[in-house]
């Protein structure tokens, strides 16, 4: 096999075991927009980078993390809906950033590579930014594992046993700004929240425990990753949108099976 096919399927697998565990959160959460929006902000991310000329990755995480934050506080302090706030920021970000690379005309970028990602150019340092993101939201999400779970059934309650809500969901949030940023040259910034929810929701119909879906998840996202690369080899299509598309096919798939 290739050395470029050994590193995208490394890469794959990588985003696959933090997407699993971390996507099952924002099913339940019912958080899918909120990742639409930081991937639609990765885009002003990437302008920014080319403008200050520090690393693209870097840039699209600093930016990530900022908006989840910022997504925080307007919450506490605007009377508006979370999911009026999510599409002011979602659509506002993606048309600054567009903006933003337009003015740029003496740099050249494939912007096609960044929305819909480009898997088989990573490379080894690619490789490893995924792993030790992976690694490392991991370690977060099994440290706050139960606090979320407690959030996720009942938020008033699980402040009354003592969780600390708001910091728990900063938490989750910068979890997800993490994922996203390092995502972005597996699948693009445009279909970074559909590898997150499908494997999630696929995941539901097998599972009889949160421990179990998140497990599940992260098979299903492999098998994803490995599916649409393969496709992608002998079909001759784009990387990123064939491993959705293999998610979306295993997510049809499991909707055959009763419920029980």
């Amino acid at each position: 096999m290739d050395d470029f096919m050994l590193r995208a399927i490394a890469a794959g697998f990588g985003l696959s075991i933090i997407s699993g565990p971390l996507g099952v959160f924002v099913v339940w959460m019912r958080m899918a927009y909120f990742g639409d929006t930081l991937a639609h902000s990765a885009l002003l991310g990437i302008a920014l980078g080319l403008l200050l000329q520090v690393d693209l990755q870097l840039s699209v995480l600093l930016l990530a993390l900022f908006m989840a934050a910022a997504l925080l506080v307007l919450q506490h302090r605007s009377r508006l809906a979370s999911d009026t706030l999510l599409g002011i920021l979602a659509h506002g970000s993606l048309a600054i950033g567009l903006v933003a690379i337009s003015f740029q005309d003496d740099i050249r970028i494939d912007l096609l590579a960044y929305l819909f990602g480009d898997i088989l150019a990573v490379g080894y340092t690619d490789v490893l930014w995924i792993w030790g993101g992976a690694l490392l939201g991991l370690l977060v999400l099994a440290a706050i594992w139960r606090r979320l779970l407690n959030l996720c059934v009942h938020a008033e309650l699980a402040a009354v046993d003592g969780v600390q809500v708001a910091g728990i969901k900063l938490v989750f949030m910068l979890l997800v700004a993490v994922v996203i940023a390092v995502a972005m040259k597996i699948v693009g910034v445009l279909l970074i929240t559909a590898l997150l929810i499908i494997p999630a929701a696929s995941a539901q119909r097998f599972s009889a425990s949160p421990e179990q879906m998140a497990l599940v998840a992260t098979l299903v996202g492999a098998t994803s990753v490995l599916a649409g690369l393969f496709a992608s080899l002998l079909l001759d299509t784009p990387a990123g949108p064939s491993i959705v598309t293999a998610a979306t096919v295993l997510f049809l798939l499991s909707q055959l099976r009763p419920i029980r």
